[in-house]
């Protein structure tokens, strides 16, 4: 069960980043610079973001595998509309309806996960889980830039909604549906069994100490190639992408260590924190280096992101008022803020690109990647230790 969500991620990452590799073409079909083309990529945050609350609550409704469901082919079909549009904007709302289906399937997948693992084990499938969106994002970055010059940006967004929509079947038909038991009916009663995670100060500290470096990680993926093609013509849309994607592909490794480092940490935070920044000072770096050394540092940048992200994933399922049923709203709340605030971002370095240059915006985001970091002391200390040990006693003969 576990292997059929590693490969629905994997086909749910495709969709997101393989508009990322075709870039350049839309802005030159459309006539869009960086600013309009980050109303499309905020578009699609802005979905997954406002809808990530909703989605906790509808798992805690529905179940995870019926929410996970319904948000993969949700994506899939959006995806495969957006491959058909006229326009910008009639493109902008097709990738927002795809983000609203990604809310649906990503905390949910991830509660599933997560269920399916003792304490003290589950960290590095959390990790497995985030690094599986690591390698679809890649294929996305990879396969989006081939399809695209061979057929067009079109027929790259629509291979990206079929995959989702096979992903979705896949899931319906290979996992089985959970045990029947009583759950909320009401709104009070729904509102009753998530108000614990929505008040929770660790969960609210841990979504906006991460903001800044989730909008790192994101425009690094998204925006690279554009970076490449202007400030480094000599790459070329190929040579771009696949930097790129070698660095999305190499947050795969850091997902299971990132699992396996959180299991075994006396603070959680410290460790959060220390990778994250890391993460900012690398893409601050971005601008100043050739093709040579920057390739080894943006691999380093990409490990350091994936333990960031595992950490940050299994820690609301350690949490008392998100454990259990409540894993998905928390995971959910988490990604919400985060994205939300960093689909702003996003633009905003669109932005800061067409008017400043792509210089002046990697330093703004490496800055905005450090300044939020603080707010992580807020979890109290209890929170961010690993649970202690079970002790299995010996079965007596």
């Amino acid at each position: 069960m576990a292997a059929v969500l590693f490969l629905a991620r994997i086909a749910y990452a495709f969709s997101w980043y393989n508009i990322g590799a075709v870039l350049p073409l839309i802005g030159g079909r459309f006539g869009a610079g960086p600013d309009a083309l980050g109303f499309v990529l905020g578009a699609f945050l802005a979905g997954a973001g406002l809808f990530q609350v909703p989605a906790g609550f509808a798992a805690i409704r529905w179940g995870n595998r019926n929410s996970s469901i319904f948000g993969l082919l949700l994506m899939g079909g959006a995806g495969v509309l957006s491959a058909f549009s006229p326009d910008l904007f009639l493109l902008a709302i097709t990738r927002f309806a795809a983000g609203v289906g990604a809310a649906f399937f990503f905390a949910p997948g991830l509660s599933l996960i997560s269920s399916y693992y003792r304490a003290g084990e589950r960290g590095p499938a959390i990790g497995l889980y985030n690094g599986a969106f690591n390698v679809g994002a890649a294929a996305g970055l990879v396969g989006g830039a081939f399809v695209g010059e061979a057929l067009g940006w079109s027929a790259a967004l629509l291979v990206g909604g079929a995959a989702i929509l096979l992903a979705g079947g896949g899931v319906a038909l290979l996992i089985p549906p959970e045990l029947p038991r009583d759950r909320p009916r009401t709104r009070s009663a729904l509102w009753f069994a998530g108000r614990g995670v929505l008040r929770s100060r660790s969960v609210w500290a841990l979504a906006a100490g991460l903001i800044g470096f989730w909008a790192v990680v994101n425009v690094v993926g998204l925006y690279f190639v554009e970076f490449a093609q202007s400030a480094r013509p000599g790459w070329g849309l190929g040579t771009a992408a696949a930097v790129a994607a070698a660095v999305v592909l190499i947050s795969g490794i850091g997902g299971p260590v990132g699992g396996w480092l959180a299991e075994r940490s006396r603070d959680r935070r410290t460790l959060v924190a220390a990778f994250a920044s890391l993460t900012a000072l690398l893409v601050v770096s971005i601008p100043f280096l050739p093709l040579g050394p920057l390739i080894p540092l943006l691999l380093v940048l990409g490990v350091a992101d994936g333990i960031v992200f595992a950490v940050q994933y299994l820690m609301p399922t350690y949490f008392p008022e998100s454990s259990g049923d409540g894993a998905a709203l928390a995971v959910g709340l988490i990604n919400s803020v985060q994205v939300l605030v960093g689909s702003g971002l996003t633009i905003l370095f669109g932005l800061v690109a067409q008017a400043q240059g792509f210089t002046t915006a990697w330093l703004l985001s490496g800055l905005l990647g450090l300044g939020l970091l603080p707010l992580l002391l807020l979890i109290p200390q209890s929170h961010a230790r690993p649970p202690p040990a079970t002790v299995v006693p010996a079965s007596r003969a």
